[in-house]
């Protein structure tokens, strides 16, 4: 799998992304080709390579005719639909981004995804990064992103809408579930688009992957900082490890575990729910012999990065451990979905997570079981059999 690593030491932006695919070697003359077929009128794309704080990279400026044009989503993508010199994949990836930056706009401003306005994003340089980014990521044959945690920045600054504080809010909810890098710096070091890039393209948050990097790329930001360059990295190459082929999602969490001899089945119950109630993942319990002879528990809590702290502070108190230990692991995950199923029974509530052959596999929540155990005078077993009945199996919603 040919996969991208965005570094993201000092933030993303669009133009940052660009001429970082640029410099990895996307072809200038295809992403100029394309967006000129978006029928935006004279828009040149200036690459220039710079130097920040002694590295070089290069830079990207937009030229185009002034306007003052709000333009909706539907507005972007029939612009995008008719552009004949952009490939399919790189078209629907452009979708993507600017349907993940409608969607935070539109939650951040309580409206819907039809009627939000584009404002600063939905301006011709902004497309043209977006767009752009696009056509470089299809050029270059990228088939997963990963990136680093991301940094924002902190202070404020003036959007159309008035002065925001970093991360702009659109930002902020583009970020959600994104791990982001504490940072001082007094600048918007992550624009909207950037994030919207990653939110719709990065697979997994984290480290460097395993891989064998072909190219490099430096992608330069237009504020020189003081103390690091102002510039986003891409590592592009093939994974050494083999990937799953199929759809898989990937995270980090934080694993959290101890052995209790001390604590009786009643107070380990109690814990497993305070902490549970306070954010873990998973807990569960695996009895062990500890030292001396004596049964005991292992207690293992799953949590993000951002729940540790307080999920330890939990255990020592509900507990009677006098040590944990820590450590970090990766995640492969299938997708999954919130999903209702028609059955003889009525509507039962559940999830979905798509397989490696690409069908989706139901499985019904057990309080909706239980709930229409109750109303039928059945038991949840008895339930069970009858929603996953041959007769119910082809009504999936």
């Amino acid at each position: 799998m040919r996969i991208a690593y965005f570094d993201c030491l000092s933030g993303i932006s669009g133009d940052m992304t660009l001429g970082a695919l640029i410099d990895a070697g996307a072809s200038l003359e295809k992403i100029r080709e394309g967006i000129r077929s978006l029928g935006l009128g004279e828009v040149q794309i200036g690459v220039e390579e710079v130097h920040k704080c002694g590295f070089r990279a290069i830079q990207v400026s937009i030229e185009h005719p002034p306007e003052h044009a709000h333009r909706h989503l539907h507005h972007i993508e029939a612009m995008i639909d008719q552009a004949e010199a952009i490939r399919p994949a790189a078209k629907e990836l452009a979708r993507q981004i600017f349907t993940a930056l409608g969607e935070a706009e539109a939650k951040v401003h309580g409206t819907t995804l039809k009627k939000v306005h584009f404002h600063e994003v939905g301006a011709i340089d902004s497309i043209a990064d977006i767009v752009g980014t696009a056509i470089a990521m299809d050029d270059l044959g990228i088939e997963a992103i990963e990136a680093s945690a991301v940094p924002t920045g902190c202070g404020s600054i003036e959007i159309a809408h008035g002065r925001v504080s970093v991360p702009a809010p659109a930002t902020a909810e583009l970020l959600r579930g994104i791990p982001i890098a504490p940072c001082d710096i007094d600048f918007e070091l992550t624009t909207p688009t950037g994030a919207a890039i990653l939110k719709a393209t990065a697979r997994r948050f984290g480290s460097l992957p395993s891989m064998t990097p072909e190219s490099v790329g430096y992608g330069s930001g237009q504020k020189d900082l003081e103390g690091q360059a102002n510039v986003l990295r891409v590592l592009i190459g093939e994974c050494v490890e083999t990937d799953p082929c199929w759809p898989v999602e990937y995270d980090r969490v934080t694993v959290l575990e101890t052995n209790i001899d001390n604590t009786t089945a009643e107070d380990l119950a109690a814990a497993t729910r305070q902490l549970m109630e306070a954010g873990a993942v998973d807990v569960y319990q695996t009895p062990c012999l500890m030292k001396k002879g004596r049964s005991g528990v292992l207690l293992t809590v799953l949590c993000g990065d951002g729940r540790a702290v307080e999920l330890e502070r939990l255990l020592f108190q509900a507990t009677g451990t006098i040590g944990i230990r820590r450590h970090r692991v990766d995640r492969h995950k299938l997708p999954r979905r919130e999903a209702s199923r028609e059955t003889t029974l009525g509507p039962v509530a559940g999830k979905e997570c798509q397989l490696p052959d690409g069908n989706w596999r139901f499985a019904a929540e057990y309080e909706a079981l239980r709930t229409i155990a109750e109303s039928r005078n059945l038991s949840v077993h008895q339930v069970r059999l009858l929603i996953d009945s041959p007769s119910d199996r082809s009504t999936d919603v």
